[in-house]
């Protein structure tokens, strides 16, 4: 039978206000492709990203254009030489997964070796703000075991310093989104190690990062917009010691498990994150996220509303989906 592919907007309210150093929002924008084959319908939900030149509109159509050539049976390794890395592939690709898994080719868990799927400690994100009230944040979840805070303004020592006093026993990932210059880098680092911090995600812009092989690094860095396919790990070896793997970037999770496997071969440390999304875009990457140093798949939780089912998180944890949700 011929399969169909279908694609559909979903806006999600956020809870609050998301902001980083390039910007807030209000609204979660997802796109969710669907793939019928007969009576199963698989499917994968993806974020347009502007960062990387993506809109909905252009990832609308990257999805469309693939439609003839998965209704003729594209499968997911061809995927990868038909589609660039990017969220639409991502969409497609997880479609395709699901699809596989609901035609009975077996749960998707399986099929990738992760036998018994386990709970995964999650980071729950703090928006960018002033010290006093990424402080306030702070306090308010310092009973989560791992946070992560949102950087790269002037004044970010002082929100180091805060959100560590308010925070005290928790686990500290800094993300900087690009945001740190080379003057601002050695005493920003200082601050972090004094603060324990346990990594510190894109300091520096991507394509300007060539100073971190040149020194010291007292807290592990990890490449986030340096880094989106298994082709760029070799030249991040010198400046870099952990990358972070997003599905929208990778293109899905065909490449993502790839890039993982070399990226621990290379001897990075591994974090799984995501943009902010629905259940449905964080439930591949919670097998993926298997075994990874680092887990920051907290999407929903910063969403007014999610999408039904849903993943089901627990305190500091999230549990991998059930078949009804993906996979």
């Amino acid at each position: 039978m011929t399969r169909a592919l279908e694609i559909t907007f979903e806006r999600y309210p956020i809870a609050g206000e998301f902001r980083i150093s390039r910007g807030a929002k209000t609204e979660a924008e997802v796109i969710v492709c669907a793939i019928r084959d007969g009576a199963a319908v698989g499917r994968g939900e993806c974020v347009p990203y502007r960062r990387y030149g993506e809109t909905m509109e252009s990832v609308e159509a990257e999805i469309a254009a693939i439609g003839d050539a998965v209704a003729r049976g594209l499968d997911r390794e061809h995927l990868l030489g038909k589609m660039r890395p990017g969220a639409a592939r991502n969409a497609v690709d997880c479609a395709l997964w699901d699809l596989e898994a609901k035609l009975g080719l077996g749960r998707v868990a399986d099929r990738i070796g992760v036998t018994a799927p386990a709970p995964l400690v999650t980071a729950y994100t703090l928006s960018l703000g002033d010290a006093d009230a990424m402080g306030r944040q702070a306090s308010q979840y310092a009973h989560r075991r791992l946070l992560k805070i949102k950087l790269g303004a002037e004044g970010d020592e002082a929100r180091i310093r805060a959100v560590r006093a308010g925070a005290p026993h928790s686990a500290l990932i800094l993300d900087a989104n690009e945001g740190w210059s080379e003057e601002t880098l050695a005493g920003l680092l200082a601050v972090s190690a004094e603060c324990k911090v346990s990594l510190i995600e894109q300091p520096l812009p991507a394509g300007r990062d060539q100073l971190l092989a040149t020194i010291d690094r007292p807290v592990p860095i990890c490449a986030d917009e340096s880094v989106h396919a298994t082709a760029d790990l070799a030249g991040l070896r010198d400046r870099y010691d952990a990358v972070n793997i997003k599905l929208d970037k990778t293109g899905g999770l065909t490449e993502a498990l790839s890039m993982k496997r070399e990226a621990e071969r290379l001897g990075f440390k591994i974090m799984v994150g995501c943009m902010v999304g629905s259940s449905l875009a964080m439930a591949p990457a919670t097998l993926l996220a298997q075994g990874a140093d680092y887990v920051d798949l907290d999407g929903p939780l910063l969403l007014a509303r999610d999408c039904e089912p849903g993943l089901v998180y627990e305190g500091s944890t999230v549990t991998p989906p059930a078949p009804a949700l993906w996979g």
